[in-house]
């Protein structure tokens, strides 16, 4: 009995002590306008901000964060009252801050990173592999793509059940080559082809036939015979002696007479200069480009004799291609570099390339598909086809009637989406482009389903990660603080010229100068040319402008405060010719005239008086944003986070 009163007292307690620490986290400290600001905000933001985390805070400093916190809702609240929270601008900044801060939470990776490392491990293996193609454009109708299809499923009907593919690709393939070639494409890595095709190649294993796949040359079918690991780059040089015909026994000769006097020794360079027909490369040895695998699938014997070569500086022995006769000479074999090496490179390339849209597009499928996206395709073909000329003018305006507005155009999770919220989509983000009206009116919804999914995933990650929600409302009022402060502040106190000048003659005490001189700096990277330069100048000679250009920068006469210049605080303040040396860099300091202390002209102080001018404006509107915005501390609030913070 007396445990079971002893558990039933500590649950009890447990139980308590966590609706206790519910309130806790839920007290609120203040509100702004009726709208409250968290006991937990404000320790989370002061002990984020906090320069000494480990030690207890002054009462003071408290106080202090207490006053800036508030300064600052006040200022959001503002900014929500102006609808800055609602432009494009806004929604554009803000959008590409939340997804860069959703990566760390996300399942998948950033579509861009995950394409990157795919390519570059694809890159490490080479294969090898042969295709049949029914071509098909695609715009084609509908009819003649159902015609290719048939075609091609026929194809691997029949290479399945037994038939030789290289049969199959002669008769049927509508790539000119196959006839000869049977579709063979030799040894390729990634980047080579287009990337539907270069997905099935990857995706299917030696010995097998991948499924149908359309690309923007039609339907094709793909044989892949083996993996190997990539051998990276060659460089080479030749010498090439065209040929009109396979036949030509002149031109054999003549490269093998070529081939002979180089195996006596003759310098490569010159006998090709003498013999190559490469106009392009005759002139500096027959050398060509780093090339890797597949680059040179035109000319195949030339490939693989470049990759069969061992040593630097071996010379192989006349070969002929469709082109003619060559002979290489290997410079060097270039291993494929290490991810970490290739990678800002890969990015650049691949952020150009189709295969990330596609990339993208496959991940945007699949939050539709994870978020349960669907959609009413025939209310979506009824406002399409009202998009006119005025949509890419900008000011296209749909009038549904009351109910039509709330109809449903799709749902994500069962939620449904509006007409109504489209069309307030579209007048927020239309602009003039140079689309046509269809195009325009699919981008737009387009971005609105992907708007409305990731306001979907949203609303989950907040509710299982609360750090992110608070990352979010930071990076939020963030921006909005940063658009008020310029419109408010910023921008006013550089620009209101009266302003200023008004204040600098109200301040005027406030901007008195000490010792001061006006000079000019001279800095060189060689302490000769300043040694040159003075004796010059002690010579009684001028300085000419040959004298000037010698010197690595030149900076203007001006006036100089104590402190305002590292150079300046190092010399000795009298008239004349002044060296000194500072970070390894030489200076000449050219001192005009001592200025003595008094009150600085409205110029020389501008700078500061700009900093008390914003100073100013702003305690100016915080009074304004006050009377405008009441704001109540709950006194339980405020004694509970100094309880927190100081004891």
């Amino acid at each position: 009995m007396r445990n079971i009163i002893s558990v039933f007292i500590v649950f009890v307690s447990i139980a308590a002590s966590a609706q206790i620490n519910s309130e806790k986290r839920e007290l609120t400290l203040f509100t702004v306008n009726n709208t409250p600001v968290s006991t937990d905000e404000f320790l989370r933001l002061f002990r984020k901000n906090s320069l000494n985390k480990s030690e207890k805070s002054t009462e003071l400093a408290v106080k202090e964060y207490l006053d800036l916190l508030i300064n600052f809702k006040l200022k959001i609240a503002e900014a929500h009252a102006r609808g800055l929270d609602t432009t494009q601008k806004f929604n554009k900044e803000f959008k590409t801050y939340r997804e860069e801060l959703k990566r760390p939470y996300r399942a998948e990776p950033d579509a861009l990173d995950k394409l990157t490392k795919d390519t570059y491990q694809r890159l490490t293996e080479e294969v090898k592999a042969s295709h049949i193609l029914i071509m098909v454009k695609p715009d084609s109708s509908p009819a003649d793509t159902l015609v290719a299809y048939g075609k091609i499923t026929q194809a691997r009907n029949r290479v399945l059940k037994g038939e030789s593919f290289d049969k199959v690709a002669a008769e049927i393939s509508e790539e000119p080559s196959a006839k000869y070639n049977f579709g063979n494409l030799g040894y390729f890595t990634a980047m080579q082809m287009v990337y539907p095709f270069e997905e099935a190649a990857y995706k299917t294993k030696p010995g097998e036939i991948s499924p149908i796949i359309r690309t923007q040359f039609g339907y094709h079918i793909v044989k892949v015979f083996e993996r190997q690991p990539a051998r990276g780059e060659v460089e080479v040089s030749h010498i090439l002696l065209r040929a009109t015909s396979p036949e030509d026994s002149k031109v054999k000769g003549k490269i093998f007479e070529v081939y002979d006097q180089l195996k006596a020794g003759r310098n490569w360079d010159e006998v090709c200069k003498e013999y190559s027909e490469d106009a392009s490369t005759k002139n500096s040895g027959g050398r060509l480009r780093p090339f890797g695998i597949g680059a040179l699938a035109s000319v195949p014997e030339f490939e693989a004799m470049a990759f069969a070569m061992k040593q630097p500086g071996d010379i192989s022995d006349p070969f002929q291609s469709n082109i003619g006769w060559h002979i290489i000479r290997l410079e060097k074999k270039i291993p494929l570099m290490s991810f970490s090496e290739m990678e800002p490179a890969l990015k650049r390339r691949l952020s150009r390339d189709e295969r990330l849209q596609i990339s993208k597009q496959a991940l945007s499928d699949k939050r539709k598909r994870e978020y349960q996206f669907e959609e009413d395709r025939l209310m979506k073909k009824q406002i399409f086809e009202q998009a006119d000329s005025s949509l890419i003018k900008g000011n296209w305006r749909f009038h549904p009637s009351q109910e039509e507005m709330m109809t449903k155009l799709f749902s994500i999770q069962s939620k449904p989406i509006t007409i109504s919220s489209f069309m307030q989509f579209i007048r927020a983000n239309q602009t003039p482009i140079a689309k046509a009206p269809s195009d325009y009116i699919k981008q737009l919804y387009d971005d609105f389903v992907e708007e409305e999914i990731l306001n979907a995933e949203d609303e989950k990650l907040l509710h299982e990660h609360p750090e992110y929600k608070n990352l979010l409302t930071e990076y939020r009022e963030g921006i909005l603080l940063f658009d008020i402060m310029e419109k408010e502040v910023w921008n006013k106190a550089s620009e209101d010229t009266l302003g200023q000048r008004k204040f600098y003659e109200t301040n005027k005490n406030n901007y008195q100068a000490g010792d001061r001189l006006e000079a000019r700096i001279f800095s060189a990277n060689d302490r000769s040319i300043i040694q040159e330069i003075i004796s010059k100048v002690d010579n009684g000679d001028s300085l000419s402008s040959a004298d000037l250009k010698k010197f690595k920068s030149i900076q203007p006469f001006r006036i100089y405060e104590r402190k305002d210049s590292k150079v300046i605080d190092r010399i000795s303040w009298s008239t004349g010719l002044h060296e000194t040396e500072l970070d390894g860099q030489f200076y000449l300091v050219e001192v005009k005239r001592l200025v003595t202390p008094g009150q600085k002209s409205f110029d020389e102080a501008r700078s500061g008086v700009i900093s008390d001018y914003q100073d100013y404006l702003e305690k100016q509107w915080l009074v304004e944003l006050k009377e405008k915005y009441p704001v109540k501390i709950n006194n339980k609030g405020r004694k509970f986070v100094l309880a927190e913070l100081t004891q």
